[in-house]
């Protein structure tokens, strides 16, 4: 039984950050060696120099929808939609906030709506109506990008524009998910070339990330009672072909963040390579779980009491984990989602 507590840190507020750096490969770096403990400090623009020639970096290429829907119902009250899934062109899965019963409308603006289909709890299904406008095209009008809580802005807010920009990746193509790949949010392109030229492969999976994926742990007490949200993957040909080919080369497979690695792991085969193909997952890697795939994994710092801290601490080990924490805590790290990032590499 894994007890929640034991995956809990203390983490003054200030440290968690509102926004992103002016350049996103400014982040500092803190490196764990999984086999000694032992932690570094350096910048993100480092990587290159960190990974080694044959090597691939595995990123999610997945796309953010600005899917933070704000109106109000015909009673007058406001209501809050963060589309989740899209099951069609105008039909969602949806995390509900005051939101109307089945049948209700919520009034989005402009003459777009959003009718809830279905509701259980705080999820349900929605379908949007635009009228004669493409229903992409109004949400990418009307939709708020979807931080996190723990990110602070008020309606109007000047920095809406840069989080458009900036809560999304430089490889971002595929567009479905509700909250960013955050590991990736550090890489440049002046970062991937350097990477290249190096010598460092790179291949992209895709998994639209939920935001039950980020969720702390509700009502329970051990992280066994939690189930995770599923969530939609694919893993293209070249991609497995990628991986396939940096195993036989005796290269090094990282995983640029948790979604990745849940992804890889997913369709991990033995021997390490993995299966082309698409799925769902709701893979929730914990302490105790076998990694196939990964050999190092590039990563954010995570809230207390999450799954993807759980994931970090099944890879690296809970007190390697948590004692890098506690040091970049005191050494002044910026946490979160548009905070500073983790390379755990090295063999266990």
């Amino acid at each position: 039984m894994l007890r929640l507590e034991d995956y809990a840190y203390a983490l003054p507020e200030e440290q968690i950050a509102q926004e992103p750096l002016p350049r996103r490969d400014a982040s500092r770096l803190l490196l764990l060696d999984r086999a000694t403990g032992e932690v570094g400090h350096r910048s993100f623009v480092d990587l290159p120099d960190l990974l080694d020639p044959g090597d691939v970096v595995v990123v999610n290429d997945t796309r953010v929808v600005p899917a933070r829907l704000l109106g109000r119902k015909r009673t007058g009250g406001r209501a809050e939609i963060l589309l989740l899934e899209a099951m069609g062109e105008a039909t969602w899965r949806a995390l509900l906030a005051h939101a109307p019963a089945p049948g209700g409308v919520v009034d989005l603006g402009d003459g777009v709506s959003a009718t809830v289909l279905a509701r259980e709890g705080e999820l349900g299904t929605v379908r949007i109506s635009a009228g004669a406008e493409n229903v992409c095209a109004a949400l990418a009008r009307l939709g708020r990008m979807p931080l996190p809580p723990y990110v602070h802005r008020v309606p109007g807010d000047p920095r809406d524009a840069l989080d458009r920009e900036r809560y999304q990746t430089v490889f971002a193509r595929e567009p479905g998910a509700a909250a960013a790949p955050t590991a990736g949010l550090h890489f440049t392109p002046e970062v991937l070339e350097r990477m290249t030229a190096r010598g460092i492969g790179r291949t992209s999976v895709t998994l639209h990330v939920g935001a039950g994926t980020f969720l702390p742990f509700r009502g329970a007490e051990v992280a066994e009672d939690h189930l995770l949200h599923e969530e939609p993957f694919h893993v293209p040909e070249e991609a497995a072909a990628a991986i396939a080919a940096a195993r036989a080369r005796g290269g090094r497979v990282v995983a640029v963040g948790t979604t990745v690695t849940r992804t890889l792991e997913t369709a991990g085969e033995e021997g390490g390579t993995v299966r082309a193909g698409a799925g769902r997952t709701r893979l929730f890697l914990r302490p105790g779980s076998r990694f196939r795939v990964v050999d190092a994994l590039l990563t954010n710092f995570h809230l207390p009491r999450s799954s993807l801290l759980l994931l970090v601490c099944a890879f690296a080990g809970r007190e390697r984990t948590l004692a890098a924490y506690r040091e970049a805590v005191a050494a002044g790290y910026r946490f979160y989602s548009y905070g500073d990032a983790m390379l755990v590499r090295g063999n266990p």
